[in-house]
């Protein structure tokens, strides 16, 4: 697994609102997260569950555009079975579903990593950031994890609820991590082309992220 730096991951279909938008939310630009207040050209909501999410961005593809469901590596992220099945990892609830495929060889019906983005079967996985980053598609549903916190008024980052390997290196700092964890999600909240959808697995976050965006 290639560890790439995040910094230049930005693109959001070129909307330099809502890039303003991610950065101030993340605490990456100073003043703090602010409500989104609309841009023409991009849109911005958030889902009440990982169903909802998964639903509205269905009915996105069926409507002709390009869609994928990202999240934060808040699982982990097994090799696929002896048999050519994949491991549903990411689970929220009961909602389950597998990470994309590793590497460069299909999966069943699922397409290889450099194919995941593009390719039919690529919609049912849930895309990491080693896999997001460098891509774009129309919709973009983003599962923000436990690594990712609202706690009185301002959003923290939890270090040991990452699965991510690059947290793992010896000599990686707190301060380091910290900004790895925002940088992830920087890339995961910008791969869209048109709008977002956001969803977080905890509570207050994902009351926090539907009032910003109601």
């Amino acid at each position: 697994m290639e560890v790439v730096p995040l910094d230049g991951q930005f693109r959001a279909g070129g909307s330099r609102t809502y890039g303003e938008w991610v950065l101030r939310l993340l605490g990456l630009r100073d003043g703090g997260p602010q409500r989104w207040t609309g841009d023409e050209n991009f849109e911005v909501t958030s889902a009440e569950s990982p169903y909802e999410l998964e639903a509205v961005l269905h009915s996105r593809l069926q409507a002709g555009f390009s869609a994928r469901m990202t999240a934060g590596f808040c699982w982990p992220w097994s090799n696929p079975r002896k048999d050519d099945t994949l491991v549903l990892d990411v689970e929220v609830g009961d909602w389950v579903r597998p990470w994309n495929v590793k590497g460069e060889r299909g999966v069943g019906n699922f397409p290889p990593s450099a194919l995941w983005a593009t390719a039919d079967g690529g919609f049912e996985q849930i895309g990491c950031v080693y896999t997001a980053q460098g891509f774009e598609y129309d919709w973009n549903g983003v599962i923000i994890g436990p690594d990712l916190l609202w706690r009185n008024g301002r959003l923290i980052t939890v270090r040991s609820a990452s699965k991510d390997p690059a947290l793992k290196k010896n000599g990686i700092t707190d301060e380091q991590a910290d900004r790895l964890i925002r940088n992830t999600y920087k890339v995961l909240l910008t791969r869209g082309m048109v709008g977002t959808v956001l969803y977080s697995v905890d509570e207050e976050t994902q009351e926090f992220l539907a009032e910003l965006v109601r």
